[in-house]
């Protein structure tokens, strides 16, 4: 069973398996959740060129290593190149835009957003993600909705093995298939809208679960991704649901929780599927 709190990636390379996630947080509000978020304990920062609010993300690791309170290698900031900068040298002239509007001087983990399986230039985009890590740009570097067929097509023509896998997941749509793939090749499998959008907290086997545990439905689906072996990053827009998201490791689910939410699996998603998106 999985319950650390952090995870050593294939370079070694260690990050936290909880990350505060900056998807659909306006840029004017990036500082002040990112300022909030390493404030309740968060290291691990997930934002994109798609976003709009790298600047504010890095701002607030700036902001916190002057203040003190953090030192910048305890810091983990992820960014990821966007759709429209797929091949080897837009994917670089798109990383220097990234880490220019961060602030940084460089980036933990860099990801391929989307396969674009349509523009098939993946291969391309990742031998300049490989560039970018051994000149040291960036600490680690992965992709982001990559199914099965990518990754082998990838693996088969490209040096270095993608650290994480960052993938729609949550008890609705629980890919085993492909979470078993990662783990064999040594890919961190890292979920994005682990709580399924909201969808999932007000689901009865859930609600059910945390009366029992006295703890939140978000605390109970983020508890099941560590203990599934996974990561995870969580977007949250209060301080107290910030904090509360975080608090996870004074208790456990036990086997009957476990089973109960894996039953829950109907292969549902809440976002695109990635051989559409291009």
């Amino acid at each position: 069973m999985h319950t650390s709190g952090k995870a050593s990636v294939s370079n070694g390379v260690v990050m936290d398996r909880l990350g505060y996630g900056l998807y659909k947080v306006p840029a004017d509000d990036a500082h002040g959740l990112c300022t909030l978020a390493l404030e309740a304990g968060y290291r691990l920062l997930d934002t994109a060129a798609m976003y709009g609010n790298e600047e504010g993300v890095g701002r607030a690791v700036r902001d916190a290593v002057d203040a003190g309170h953090v030192e910048r290698g305890d810091v983990f900031v992820t960014s990821k190149v966007w759709n429209e900068d797929h091949g080897y040298q837009a994917t670089l002239a798109a990383f220097e835009d990234s880490l220019k509007r961060s602030g940084l001087d460089y980036l933990d983990l860099y990801l391929i957003h989307w396969p674009c399986p349509a523009k098939d230039q993946y291969v391309d985009t990742w031998r300049a993600l490989e560039e970018l890590y051994s000149r040291g740009r960036v600490r680690a570097i992965g992709v982001s909705n990559f199914q099965r067929h990518h990754l082998e097509k990838l693996l088969s023509r490209t040096e270095v093995v993608p650290a994480v896998n960052q993938i729609e997941l949550h008890p609705y749509l629980q890919q085993r298939d492909l979470r078993s793939f990662n783990a064999e090749h040594g890919i961190l499998t890292q979920a994005w809208s682990p709580l399924g959008r909201g969808s999932l907290l007000t689901n009865p086997t859930i609600t059910h679960i945390a009366a029992k545990h006295s703890r939140s439905p978000a605390q109970v689906i983020l508890r099941w991704h560590l203990q599934t072996g996974g990561a995870a990053v969580a977007k949250a827009s209060s301080q107290e649901r910030i904090a509360e998201n975080f608090r996870l490791s004074d208790f456990t689910l036990d086997a009957v929780d476990m089973t109960a939410i894996a039953q829950l699996d109907s292969d549902t998603r809440v976002g695109s599927h990635p051989d559409l998106v291009n």
